[in-house]
């Protein structure tokens, strides 16, 4: 379990995959990401992942107290990589500090692609 805390009422647990869910969608609403990656570890394979799975391109790990969140992204061609990640890395930490109420220590931030649109032609 990722999130533990405890209140004078009892016990809460977050799962990992709540927390994911959570950092997926916060990380969805950026601009310039057009999705989240998974790594298919036998092909080396990048699948570019529909919103309804987004927590499969999300790491979850817990040290102590804090979270570390691993994000594995692809980029809009045109946009500037080091903005697009760093505007991830805030928006993630503060979507899952905020709803979970569980301190993130660092996001880190991994671009798996970048994806070329090619201009719609008028035919």
């Amino acid at each position: 379990m990722a999130g533990k805390f405890t209140t004078a009422l009892g016990k809460v647990e977050i799962s990992d995959s709540v927390i994911a869910i959570i950092a997926g969608t916060a990380a969805s609403e950026c601009y310039g990401l057009v999705g989240m990656a998974a790594r298919n570890v036998q092909d080396g394979l990048i699948d570019l992942l529909r919103q309804e799975h987004y927590e499969r391109g999300v790491e979850v790990e817990s040290k102590g107290e804090e979270l570390v969140i691993r994000l594995h992204i692809v980029v809009e061609y045109g946009t500037k990589i080091s903005e697009v990640a760093h505007n991830v890395m805030q928006r993630v930490k503060y979507a899952v500090e905020t709803t979970c109420g569980v301190p993130v220590r660092q996001v880190d931030v991994r671009v798996e692609g970048v994806r070329v649109t090619r201009p719609q032609s008028d035919k």
